[in-house]
């Protein structure tokens, strides 16, 4: 995998996905329609025996309600970056879940006590987060140890046209060379540190041709 790229993001259209149920893509991995309120993004509810963490929001609406409560609900909404925030707030107000958010995207949810981390912060011993600034301020990856290892990349990697991981450089990237540093350094956690076998990144999923993850060989 290349970790540099000066590609223009694809225009993908956005669809609702109001009358669509969450796919799963992996076991006990769902991934929901890309939702308006985040340009298109991606969220994914995650199963795992320790708690079910939501990563970005999803649209809000009955259908997601129903379908999340009954696999339990959500215990954790994690934000990967400001565009993934969308109805956070009315999610943990609903939910009561933890909103876990990047220390430098905190103040864009002025009406909820968050949980911030600066570096990285352990949710729980098999689920982290990772900051990696670049395409937002506080840009950041949520790591899986499930499943041989999942990482939720939000925009910071997202698939080519080829389906491959790599940053993309866009109108709304706030220090492309940061995120290229960030790309560099987050490839060197794996495998020496923890294993990584997918990833799910947090837009342009219509590339993966139904795939829903990306398979990775690192």
């Amino acid at each position: 995998m290349q970790p540099e790229s000066n590609l223009s993001q694809p225009t993908l259209g956005i669809k609702s996905g109001i009358d669509k149920l969450p796919k799963e893509i992996l076991p006990g991995i769902f991934a929901f329609a890309p939702n308006r309120d985040t340009l298109g993004g991606t969220a994914y509810l995650v199963l795992t025996p320790i708690g079910n963490i939501l990563i970005d929001a999803p649209a809000w609406h009955d259908l997601h309600r129903q379908f999340i409560a009954e696999r339990g609900g959500v215990n954790w909404l994690a934000i990967t970056h400001r565009g993934g925030i969308g109805q956070t707030t009315a999610i943990v107000n609903e939910l009561g879940c933890e909103a876990i958010v990047q220390e430098q995207e905190a103040y864009l949810l002025p009406e909820l006590k968050v949980t911030t981390f600066q570096h990285k912060f352990n949710i729980k011993d098999s689920i982290h987060a990772i900051w990696t600034p670049g395409h937002s301020p506080g840009s950041a990856c949520f790591y899986y140890a499930g499943i041989g290892g999942v990482l939720f990349t939000g925009r910071h990697l997202l698939p080519d046209r080829s389906g491959a991981p790599v940053p993309l450089r866009t109108a709304k990237t706030f220090h492309w060379p940061r995120q290229l540093r960030s790309v560099s350094a987050i490839w060197q956690q794996f495998p020496s540190q923890q294993p990584l076998s997918y990833i799910c990144p947090g837009a342009n999923t219509g590339l993966l041709r139904g795939k829903g993850a990306i398979a990775v060989n690192v």
